[in-house]
């Protein structure tokens, strides 16, 4: 079953890769200029370029350790940092504004947009960039959803929220692969060309609701309040009209792939949802007390079943282990079921989980009498926030390196009739 379960992660990667999922909705027109940026930043400019050889572009991946990047002929290939962004996010971010700028009303500019973007390509608005990385950290520790914590980074950023559409007199044609519960496109990597609904206030509420200081930030966002300056571009602004964005690739997407392998192979299987979110603790509460329905009464489904859902967890980090919110699902998974155990994989797509090399873990029947056997104490180790010690202590990490995807979560549980 385990060789079952990474097979159909793989499955699901190999039948939504970026390039494959660009190369559908590529425009006729040649663009004057390709912008790529976001985790799946280089596999997406691959389709383009294999379309468009001769136009000149600029990328912005994610940075890895050791890569050596290929010679950018005819473009730029400037690797930055996520989740926080750093001073390659900001030449990222003044040379794809200063270039955009050049542009002509008559010419086509091409966006290639995936997850990570608003790490990767960072303009600072009101506040210096060791602010803006203090921000990104407190936001992503803090238990803030992707949309609260991207309503604060578009309002400190002259990129976000439509500031990049705002920035050239160009047509403008943005593809974008979502990594959002909902694939709200004002959200993935902050919307650089979409329309913001939110507000300088409610960026200002967020910091409140989770108890966030940073007085540069909030002078910035209160002056933004008060009318001294200019908002984000609003639905119905004159600006979009020369827009086009276009969602080409989903969680939802990804799990019907999954969906389709396990059909195959004679399972009964059911897609709960593309778009969880909250805590992984709640999260992998609500899955264990559906698993233990399914056995006792058969509701809602009948078992065998094959359960698969998507989204996006959150975790409010306390301890001082390591995780990401997978591995968090996972291990609390096992604390709820215990004996019951399952089969079960959580992963994320772009293959690193929170902040450690694995892309998620596999849980096993007998993983809590391991544990106990091995003399690990879970709930311990779940309130200091070390899943991945717990999964690694037991040999179940998943490591897969970096995909070149990005869409969101993915898990697979397999419920069996055994209680």
């Amino acid at each position: 079953m385990r060789e079952l379960l990474v097979a159909s992660f793989q499955h699901a990667l190999e039948q939504t890769h970026p390039a494959r999922l660009t190369a559908a909705h590529l425009p006729q027109e040649t663009p004057a200029l390709i912008v790529s940026v976001g985790k799946a930043a280089m596999s997406m400019l691959a389709a383009a370029q294999e379309r468009f050889p001769r136009v000149p572009f600029i990328a912005v991946p994610k940075a890895e350790e050791g890569r050596i990047w290929p010679r950018a002929d005819g473009g730029q290939i400037i690797p930055a940092s996520h989740p926080v962004p750093d001073e390659q996010s900001v030449v990222a971010g003044q040379k794809v504004l200063q270039a955009v700028s050049r542009l002509k009303a008559d010419e086509l500019l091409l966006l290639l947009v995936s997850g990570g973007g608003s790490a990767l390509l960072c303009a600072p608005w009101g506040i210096d960039l060791p602010t803006k990385q203090a921000l990104t950290q407190a936001l992503l520790r803090s238990g803030a959803d992707i949309q609260e914590v991207n309503a604060v980074r578009k309002h400190v950023s002259a990129l976000k929220g439509g500031r990049l559409a705002a920035a050239t007199p160009a047509r403008i044609l943005a593809l974008y692969l979502s990594d959002v519960p909902g694939d709200d496109l004002s959200v993935i990597a902050s919307g650089p060309t979409v329309p913001d609904p939110t507000t300088f206030a409610e960026a200002l509420a967020v910091l409140d609701k989770y108890g966030l200081d940073f007085p540069q930030v909030r002078a910035h966002l209160i002056q933004g309040a008060r009318g001294t300056l200019p908002e984000s571009p609003k639905p119905g602004e004159a600006l979009f009209q020369r827009v086009e964005n276009r969602l080409i690739g989903s969680n939802q997407v990804l799990l019907e792939a999954a969906r389709s392998f396990w059909q195959a192979r004679g399972y009964s299987v059911v897609i709960l949802s593309d778009r969880f979110q909250g805590e992984a603790r709640e999260l992998a509460r609500f899955h264990a007390d559906l698993v233990q329905s399914i056995r006792v009464h058969a509701q809602p489904f009948r078992p065998p079943v094959v359960l698969l859902s998507g989204g996006e967890a959150s975790v409010t980090v306390r301890g001082s282990g390591q995780g990401g919110r997978n591995q968090e699902f996972l291990a609390w998974l096992a604390f709820y079921l215990r004996q019951e155990g399952l089969w079960a994989l959580a992963a994320d797509s772009d293959g690193i989980d929170g902040n450690t090399p694995a892309a998620g873990a596999i849980l096993r029947p007998d993983s809590w009498n391991q544990a106990n056997r091995m003399g690990l104490n879970l709930k311990d180790l779940l309130h200091n926030n070390n899943a991945h010690g717990f999964f690694q202590a037991l040999g179940d990490l998943l490591i897969t390196g970096e995909t070149a995807n990005n869409l969101n979560d993915f898990r697979v549980l397999v419920v069996d009739n055994k209680g």
